[in-house]
């Protein structure tokens, strides 16, 4: 009770809209503590965090039960167990922690994995970027990992993508695009921020801050070579242009694990081209997706051609 005053009056000080958190937690004991100890270290805490152990059979479950009699404003959720990870399954368990929160006068609701920790006035931080900018529909920070990966400097989706690990949406921009939609290859929460981002609102990762993601991007209960063939269909799945994906089959190249990564990108793409797998996105969305795309590549070549370096953060400006 008092972590919650605490919040209450932080907000009311501060002028900042007031959040929940939804966590779908599927075998995540190596790393939820972490997170869950950035939580509650935050300088302004949810309303509510519904963590949703989604079937989990390791300790998931007990990690989290052991926060709750300090901490009135966790709640755990259980779904049945299923030995299996789909990207489906965390749509619904995002679901299903939505419904325990439908009643509170939130304003932000966040998506928040259980496998990343950050700093404490990481969610203050974004808060105060949702209270300046009305438009602003989903909000997030660049991450980290281990090895000196950064999504900064070495992805380019750029500042107008938000990292699916820890996702922040205006409510109303959450309820407008139907929150996320279940499909079993994943993109779940790409999806969401361009669907967000084609209706008109605002999408943008920020720099100055940033979390740790401590597991690999895509690794989770498999290999980094599965997990790029498995990104590799993904793009297919999400609707992303032919040319598009031979420049980032290039581009895997020259980064770990080199051509291997670039070649096992390249098959999956492939795979799924070749099965004429189903897309879960509309004609649309591809066609909104392909266009960033193609704009992003004119600016990449642009700076090659006039040997200027390019920030990849900022390849699609705002």
């Amino acid at each position: 009770m008092l972590d919650q005053s605490r919040t209450e009056i932080m907000t009311q000080l501060n002028v900042l809209p007031s959040y929940v958190l939804i966590t779908p937690a599927h075998n995540e004991e190596v790393f939820l503590e972490k997170t869950i100890e950035s939580v509650i270290r935050q300088t302004v805490l949810p309303l509510k965090w519904v963590i949703v152990d989604d079937g989990s059979t390791d300790r998931t479950a007990s990690i989290v039960e052991r926060y709750l009699p300090d901490h009135s404003w966790m709640e755990l959720r259980k779904r049945p167990r299923r030995l299996d990870r789909t990207f489906a399954g965390k749509a619904y368990a995002v679901r299903e922690g939505c419904e325990r929160v439908a009643s509170l006068p939130y304003e932000i609701i966040g998506n928040l994995d259980a496998d990343i920790s950050f700093d404490p006035d990481h969610f203050e931080f974004l808060l105060r970027r949702f209270a300046e900018k009305p438009s602003l529909g989903v909000a997030g920070t660049v991450f980290r990992e281990d090895g000196g990966y950064s999504s900064e400097s070495d992805s380019f989706e750029g500042s107008t993508h938000v990292a699916g690990q820890c996702q922040l949406f205006r409510r109303e921009c959450w309820e407008r695009i139907g929150g996320y939609v279940p499909h079993r290859a994943g993109g779940v929460d790409w999806i969401a921020v361009i669907t967000a981002r084609m209706l008109g609102w605002k999408t943008q990762s920020f720099r100055e801050k940033s979390f740790f993601h401590h597991r690999h991007l895509g690794t989770a209960e498999r290999s980094v070579l599965s997990s790029s063939f498995s990104y590799g269909e993904k793009d297919y799945y999400l609707g992303g242009h032919p040319v598009w994906e031979l420049c980032r089959v290039a581009y895997r190249f020259i980064k770990p694990p080199y051509v291997v990564g670039g070649l096992t990108l390249a098959a999956g793409y492939s795979w799924a081209f070749l099965r004429r797998a189903p897309r879960p996105v509309s004609p649309q969305l591809m066609g909104f997706h392909r266009k960033e795309q193609m704009a992003k590549l004119k600016a990449i070549l642009r700076s090659l051609a006039s040997f200027k370096r390019l920030d990849a953060f900022d390849v699609l400006p705002q």
